[in-house]
């Protein structure tokens, strides 16, 4: 048979109803709504950069308007409803998927000590037993409470990490602690059964793989086998592979041909059915909308390229003198196409969100109405970071 073919508007708009970028933004952003809305994501990804807000309080802010970073933590640390833990980076996830988690937990376990013993030396592991027992006894605590005299001071990175850092990080990465609540960005650890229900039915490896398989393709529309395995970073990629071609043949999911931004094919599958909810779709919310650049929408870089022809990369690393971009500037949706890319900060002490410059893609123009849309976008994301004004730089506009 001959793969059913998508073409590109409608596979955007797929894409972005599934990412929750399709409807026009709204809902309190808190309580259950905010639940469900993690929920239907999937997880959220935590990140410590806070140029305007930190990245998992933007990616909620861009489909829930309403929402405010204080609505997060009763989710996690009082409700339990959200744990924090590893997908393909640190994130927010639903607690009724923390049974699953024990495979990431269980792979983790070998691969981490063969890394970390090379790594660190036999230290970490001297520590491990130690760092268990203080905490059975004592109670939850943070790195900083665990440093030896002669590590204080240090600058704590991954490269200059102490022992009990690193038994600290195996014992949460491997599944005996959890992050109980934070302290300002500063994980606070605690036993996990302190912390989450423990599981009531043993580990099923594959019943595992087979919901992180689904629960990626339902959450993404459509996929490549490399794109699903990648979604929550537990399933290696041949077992994704053998699980698509298992479930092509039971007929429960099919291959299907997505044209790119550019009109070229690719291979993806999809559930039976796609054209049809495709068909079925009200157009993406023409609203302007600044995203986090981790947004999930457009976290794997070459599938952003591939559908949108936006070409996005954070440029940390790149020395200032040859950046195309700011470090670290924001992506901007707009309906079913990423239009541009800003450059802005939240200075607090200046009450003012502070835009330094934006650059649009080629053929996009800055026309009124356009420029209306981003005003007030900015000032929706102003009233969020909790400045009062925007301050335009002179030349903002290139």
């Amino acid at each position: 048979m001959v793969p059913p073919v998508l073409d590109n508007g409608a596979a955007r708009r797929v894409f972005l109803h599934r990412h929750l970028l399709g409807d026009t933004p709204q809902g309190p952003g808190r309580g259950d709504d905010l639940r469900q809305l993690i929920r239907r994501l999937g997880f959220v990804q935590v990140d410590s950069v806070n140029t305007v807000e930190r990245a998992h309080h933007m990616i909620l802010f861009a489909r829930r308007p309403a929402y405010r970073p204080a609505n997060l933590r009763p989710l996690v640390e009082r409700h339990r409803h959200l744990f924090e833990h590893w997908t393909h980076d640190a994130a927010v996830v639903p607690s009724e998927f923390f049974p699953h988690w024990r495979l990431r937990f269980q792979r983790d376990g070998e691969r981490l000590h063969e890394k970390w013993t090379n790594w660190q030396g036999g230290a970490y592991l001297d520590e491990v037993a130690r760092v268990l027992a203080h905490i059975r006894e004592s109670g939850a605590v943070r790195s900083g409470d665990l440093t030896a005299p002669e590590h204080k001071g240090k600058s704590g990175g991954w490269w200059d990490w102490h022992p009990s850092k690193t038994a600290l990080e195996y014992l949460w990465r491997t599944g005996k602690l959890a992050v109980a609540r934070r302290d300002g960005f500063t994980k606070i650890y605690d036993l996990t059964e302190r912390v989450l229900p423990a599981p009531e039915a043993p580990l099923d490896p594959a019943a595992t793989v087979d919901f992180f398989n689904h629960a990626a393709l339902d959450r993404l529309g459509f996929a490549t086998s490399g794109q699903i395995a990648a979604f929550w970073g537990h399933v290696k990629p041949a077992e994704t592979a053998d699980w698509c071609r298992a479930e092509v043949a039971a007929g429960r999911i099919e291959p299907v041909t997505i044209l790119g931004a550019d009109g070229q094919p690719r291979r993806h599958f999809a559930r039976p059915g796609l054209l049809d909810e495709a068909a079925e779709l009200a157009p993406p919310s023409a609203r302007l909308r600044v995203l986090s650049p981790f947004d999930p929408a457009i976290r794997d870089r070459n599938r952003t390229e591939f559908l949108f022809g936006y070409h996005y990369r954070i440029e940390i690393f790149v020395p200032e003198a040859k950046r195309q971009y700011g470090y670290y500037v924001f992506p901007l949706l707009e309906g079913d196409r990423l239009i541009g890319r800003i450059d802005m900060k939240a200075r607090r002490g200046d009450d003012v969100l502070a835009i330094t410059r934006l650059w649009l893609e080629p053929g996009v123009r800055a026309s009124k109405g356009r420029l209306a849309r981003l005003d007030a976008e900015l000032t929706r994301v102003a009233r969020f970071a909790a400045v009062s004004r925007i301050a335009y730089a002179s030349g903002w506009l290139g």
